[in-house]
């Protein structure tokens, strides 16, 4: 299983929203901040937070993705 960046995100918050939002439609998703952002939550923002999916299940994620932010897609 290939794993691809849906995209990169400014908060942990704001991957885990996007996260939810796609596995309710049920497309398996991970959310991969750097550990030192972890322990330094500053350094998250700085670096940025991925959400990463199935390859085969790109193309659903990045339209459930463009409905959910209106359009605007990594």
């Amino acid at each position: 299983m290939e794993l691809v960046s849906l995209g990169t995100y400014s908060s942990l918050t704001e991957a885990n929203l996007i996260k939810a939002r796609l596995e309710s439609e049920g497309i398996p998703a991970i959310v991969q901040a750097d550990d030192v952002g972890s322990m330094t939550p500053t350094l998250i923002t700085v670096r940025g937070v991925q959400v990463l999916v199935r390859s085969a299940d790109r193309p659903g994620a990045m339209e459930t993705l463009e409905r959910m932010l209106g359009g605007a897609a990594d």
